[in-house]
């Protein structure tokens, strides 16, 4: 063969493996989760939805509450939509990692457990695990609970924070857990048990809300805080969220917000 010809050949092998070689990907294990939501357009919040005032529904049947506000804020600076997804609470962990949510941020308590599992904002607020109770109840302190049955939402940090409690725990006649707290509520109301252990911001906006003769125990089960849970390996997002955050506080958005909501300026973002 002449050499002009093997010559040809060559460059003509070499250049159909160059075009047929295979694009570098990604670094394996890298963080692709605000891209993904950016080219998406979309931020997905999983929540409980009846959860008042973090996140419920109104009499509309339109999700509302203060989390949503503060999310919907968030996903219009991030030039995104905001799509809320109700999702079952027991099963919140699963819906994350699945990536059928892109977050939990729902009044969402940190905890030592679900930071082995979940990658959290810094917190945003602080709430207390509270024992509610019907005005007329005798029960003035968590002694006088003994031998009776106390409520709570199934999947809860309320029933996370009756566990850490063993003295008390052992104490009561039974420990039932309710779907949500609003049921266990209903409950109380007609005597099914004889106490609500619920967090503080639920409780209040509840008892002003419905009117019912109801009553929160000055003791508590521990003070706690929210934030907002990421997969573990989604830190551009959460870093993302929180910057956004951080500058709604210094503009006065979340204040305002959180008044309107919650009555008081009670967040603690870059406090």
């Amino acid at each position: 063969m002449k050499r002009w010809m093997i010559a040809g050949f060559c460059a003509l092998f070499v250049g159909a493996w160059g075009f047929g070689a295979p694009k570098k990907d990604a670094p394996a294990g890298a963080d692709n989760s605000l891209q993904t939501v950016l080219a998406k357009k979309k931020l997905v919040l999983g929540l409980d939805d009846s959860f008042p005032p973090m996140g419920f529904r109104n009499e509309a049947n339109e999700i509302v509450g203060y989390d949503i506000d503060l999310a919907k804020e968030v996903a219009r600076r991030l030039g995104v939509e905001l799509a809320v997804q109700p999702i079952d609470w027991n099963a919140k962990e699963q819906e994350l990692n699945t990536g059928e949510i892109d977050c939990i941020w729902n009044g969402f308590t940190i905890t030592e457990e679900r930071k082995q599992k979940i990658l959290y904002s810094p917190a945003y607020l602080r709430n207390a695990q509270v024992i509610v109770v019907k005005e007329s109840s005798s029960v003035q302190s968590l002694a006088d609970l003994a031998g009776k049955t106390a409520g709570t939402q199934a999947g809860s940090s309320s029933l996370d924070a009756i566990d850490a409690a063993p003295q008390f725990k052992a104490s009561l006649k039974s420990v039932v857990e309710y779907k949500d707290f609003l049921t266990a509520l209903m409950d109380l109301d007609i005597n099914g048990i004889d106490a609500v252990v619920i967090d503080l911001v639920v409780a209040n906006d509840n008892i002003s809300r419905s009117g019912k003769a109801f009553r929160i125990l000055a003791e508590t089960l521990g003070e706690e805080e929210f934030g907002i849970g990421f997969r573990k390996t989604d830190k551009a997002l959460a870093d993302k969220v929180w910057s956004i955050l951080l500058d709604m506080a210094k503009d006065g958005t979340v204040a305002k917000i959180t008044t309107q909501w919650l009555g008081a300026d009670m967040a603690i973002i870059g406090k």
